[in-house]
């Protein structure tokens, strides 16, 4: 059964029933996406006295103890914590909505003199003003849109990041949650300046506090461009950043 959505005095219907999941999944292995020289995730089996936390070996349950990197393994969103000294600049603390108008764009890096590659607010802004909608949420798909996104190692491999101006422009139009599917926002290596982190979180003079960017996320071909309600869903951590698995549903 169609269900509905209010925003900016427009509703929109959307079907509950057909989530589209961009996220990746955090499973034990190197074969699965990891960046910034992160460790596999591990999942280890829980042993105290003669119990044992595997049901295969023998236990009555399965009972394991997950060891993960947020930013480096798998789908993750953070917070202006992540660049901020301050304990109370938590993911848990400053993403209380969790329900958005997102807009999927597909966009082409362009090279560099310097050979990288970069995502430009000279591609990126033509497609959200040829759209009469004001979005809270942008959906980055960088093309092309390879498989290989879901296991990619990308430590040391220099990958695309977004030209700095671009976050300032999100943050001109309003746009509250970024998402996109690659390891981060900045480069690799920057000289830890993070200028499209600091533009996008206006830190920290205008900090946008409730703002999030969400990366490494997978958005398969079938899923067109366009607009979406967004389920940004997330642990409760105390931390800058948790693993987290954004839904979306398209919009009519």
């Amino acid at each position: 059964m169609p269900a509905t959505y209010s925003h900016h005095g427009r509703t929109y219907s959307f079907d509950p029933a057909a989530p589209l999941d961009i996220s990746l999944p955090l499973a034990p292995g190197p074969e699965q996406v990891n960046c910034f020289w992160a460790e596999p995730v591990q999942f280890d089996t829980i042993r105290v006295g003669s119990f044992v936390g595997s049901v295969a070996l023998g236990g009555s349950t399965n009972y394991q103890r997950v060891h993960l990197t947020p930013h480096g393994n798998g789908t993750h969103t953070e917070c202006y914590g992540h660049i901020s000294p301050d304990p109370a600049a938590t993911l848990n603390r400053c993403l209380r909505r969790f329900l958005f108008v997102a807009r999927l764009v597909s966009v082409l890096p362009r090279p560099q003199p310097n050979g990288d590659l970069v995502v430009l607010l000279a591609d990126v802004q033509p497609l959200l003003e040829a759209a009469a909608d004001a979005p809270e949420a942008l959906i980055l798909r960088t093309l092309p849109n390879d498989a290989a996104k879901r296991h990619r190692q990308y430590s040391g491999t220099n990958p695309t990041y977004l030209e700095p101006a671009l976050a300032h422009y999100l943050v001109a139009r309003s746009i509250q949650h970024l998402l996109l599917d690659l390891p981060s926002v900045d480069r690799e290596e920057d000289d830890g300046e993070l200028l499209a982190h600091h533009a996008f979180w206006q830190y920290p003079h205008a900090t946008r506090t409730a703002a999030t960017i969400t990366e490494l996320i997978f958005v398969p071909d079938a899923v067109l461009d366009g607009l979406y309600l967004l389920n940004l869903q997330v642990t409760s951590l105390e931390l800058d950043a948790s693993p987290s698995k954004p839904v979306l549903y398209a919009l009519v």
